[in-house]
């Protein structure tokens, strides 16, 4: 079965674009280094909980919106295997990629899929 990276995180509502062309960007470098696909979604109906909820679990702002996205690998191995590559990669730098976010209040962890229909 494949593996799953996931991400949360609260990006600035007017960054929606910069947040869009940074996925872009940083999608051919994973792909590069094995990933099989990435989703990035933008929350237009998450709710703020009572006890527990996405905006509440990455402190999101008025002004800010909550992002989902999930990568998709052979096996953790596999992503175990790419992660140091990736993360040395000059294309993610910082000064040519910036995070249009708050990386402090990324929410991330990596998953074995155990139903897959």
């Amino acid at each position: 079965m494949n593996y799953v990276d996931g991400f949360v995180a609260a990006v600035p509502t007017a960054n929606r674009e910069k947040y869009i062309q940074h996925a872009r960007d940083a999608w051919p470098v994973f792909k590069e280094h094995g990933a099989l696909s990435m989703v990035e979604c933008w929350g237009d109906d998450v709710p703020d909980g009572k006890v527990t909820s996405f905006p509440m679990a990455v402190k999101c702002q008025p002004e800010e919106t909550v992002i989902f996205s999930w990568l998709t690998w052979p096996s953790r191995d596999v992503r175990d295997q790419a992660m140091p590559r990736i993360m040395a990669d000059a294309r993610l730098k910082p000064d040519v990629n910036p995070m249009p976010f708050d990386g402090k209040r990324l929410i991330y962890g990596g998953f074995e899929v155990i139903v897959d229909e």
